[in-house]
């Protein structure tokens, strides 16, 4: 049911442009959109095209290097996975400040659900968006 980082993953080739957009994925603290990747890694002397960190973002989600999840706008954002197991967050929708959250339910509970239903290769996104206590303290419109 969840996905877990597999050595390799239909579709996933390792080359040289997905190494250096993995590598910059993981030293990019939170979460973060292609295009501030991408801005990021040509700052750094990277040459790589937006569409190439596109594309490796999507390979490196499918083969369980990265999370991802999208903003209020519907934009998606990345982070490294620094681990084999599926995770969830919450996130600050005004700082980004995010942490991974217990899914031990949640997991539970959609495994219950594909079970019963009959579905198979099902993935599931769980989104938890909010203010955090900082954002809460500097906000004039509060919580």
């Amino acid at each position: 049911m969840p996905r877990k980082r597999q050595t390799a993953a239909p579709g996933w080739k390792e080359t040289p442009q997905r190494v250096l957009v993995r590598q910059a994925l993981a030293a990019s603290p939170g979460f973060i959109t292609a295009q501030l990747l991408h801005a990021r890694m040509i700052a750094a002397g990277a040459t790589v095209g937006l569409s190439t960190v596109y594309r490796a973002l999507a390979a490196l989600t499918a083969a369980g290097y990265a999370d991802t999840v999208r903003d209020d706008a519907g934009e998606r954002h990345y982070r490294h996975r620094p681990g084999a197991d599926h995770r969830h967050y919450l996130i600050c929708r005004h700082c980004g400040h995010s942490f991974a959250v217990d899914s031990g339910p949640v997991e539970k509970w959609a495994e219950r659900v594909v079970r019963q239903s009959g579905f198979t290769d099902v993935h599931h996104t769980v989104e938890l968006a909010g203010t955090c206590t900082d954002c809460t303290g500097t906000r004039s419109d509060g919580p």
